[in-house]
């Protein structure tokens, strides 16, 4: 029978992509968690979007992963992990920019819940900003050097930002809630 548990966190440390061991709070783990975060929050939004941006979705999800192999990588290993680069960050913007074609920009702030794929996006957006925060952190710590992980996570954000308006929009929904005194 496989084991689900290895127990070699149990002291409160785990091991990065590498040699050594660092607390389960250090810097690298926060974004880590985070990004795993975002990922997990597109997976629900995507269960709950239309079927055309699935594919795209899951290839965002992975790429997701890919960052988190090279922000888990030490400094002497991230060459090897690193897979996220300029051509990755260029195809999320041209899906930000064919879908941004596709709906009408509200001129005011959006209140998350119009519908429910909607608020899915909204608040993967805001768990995508908290992971490029963290790995900020590290970038300006000099703790990681590939520029292309905040780019990624920052167009990210921009792409959640209009997959809210696109679910929101196809319900015929073009402008945010209103609150009515």
């Amino acid at each position: 029978m496989t084991r689900f548990y290895t127990r070699s966190g149990d002291q409160g440390y785990t091991g990065l992509l590498g040699e050594g061991r660092v607390p389960k709070y250090h810097a690298r783990l926060e974004a880590v968690g985070h990004i795993d975060e975002a990922s997990a929050t597109l997976g629900f939004a995507r269960s709950l979007c239309k079927q055309e941006i699935n594919a795209m979705l899951i290839a965002v999800q992975r790429d997701l992963y890919l960052i988190m192999g090279e922000i888990a990588s030490l400094p002497e290993n991230a060459a090897r992990f690193r897979a996220m680069d300029a051509n990755r960050v260029a195809w999320l913007e041209e899906q930000v920019d064919r879908l941004s074609s596709q709906v009408i920009l509200p001129k005011e702030f959006i209140v998350p819940g119009d519908t429910t794929a909607g608020a899915a996006f909204a608040m993967a957006r805001t768990v995508v900003r908290r992971a490029e925060r963290y790995t900020a952190i590290l970038a300006h710590q000099g703790e990681i050097e590939n520029p292309d992980l905040l780019r990624y996570l920052n167009r990210l954000s921009s792409l959640c930002f209009i997959l809210e308006l696109v679910e929101n929009q196809s319900t015929g929904k073009e402008t945010p809630t209103q609150v009515k005194e």
